[in-house]
């Protein structure tokens, strides 16, 4: 953080000039002035007095809020390919979020690992080929186009059943891949 910008854009938003800022703080325009320009460092007691004389103080001025990133491109995925699944994370850490998207690919004939049971729910929307969503003794066959969810309660796992590649975003909550 830079202590002094902030002070200085702080100052500018309520209209003062350096003089009367220091003038408020019973400091020098000098002292402000090195302070703005980070040549000088304020003790705890100088700095709570000179955001008092802006309207602050010191919790509100140390909080930042983290800019939220939004949008994430094909060289933040992360992949890996296992036995003929291809995995891409195409969240980075999404693991600390409530949903974790992943893209899949399944070389024909070939399925996931069985997931156990877990709490959540999955969903998963199939891009390319025809797949079969196994949930404990059940297939239930999806194909490019459709959709599938469900709840996460049995062992469950994903079955490429099609010519060629099948392709599906995958989407668990809470993340579990």
């Amino acid at each position: 953080m830079d202590i002094g910008k902030k002070i200085k854009r702080m100052r500018n938003q309520k209209g003062l000039t350096q003089g009367e800022l220091a003038d408020r703080c019973e400091l020098t325009k000098g002292y402000i002035s090195q302070l703005e320009n980070n040549l000088n460092s304020p003790s705890i007691a100088t700095l709570t007095d000179i955001l008092s004389a802006l309207g602050s103080d010191l919790s509100t001025f140390f909080h930042e809020d983290e800019e939220e990133k939004v949008v994430f491109s094909k060289d933040e995925f992360i992949e890996k390919d296992t036995d003929g699944v291809l995995w891409n994370w195409l969240i980075p850490n999404a693991q600390k979020n409530m949903l974790e998207p992943v893209l899949v690919e399944l070389c024909e004939g070939v399925c996931t690992a069985v997931d156990v049971p877990h709490e959540g729910e999955e969903f998963g929307f199939v891009l390319e080929g025809r797949i079969a969503v196994v949930l404990g003794n059940k297939h239930h066959l999806c194909k490019k186009g459709e959709a599938f969810y469900y709840s996460a309660g049995k062992p469950h796992g994903i079955v490429n059943k099609g010519k060629g590649k099948a392709r599906f975003l995958w989407i668990s909550t809470p993340p579990n891949f």
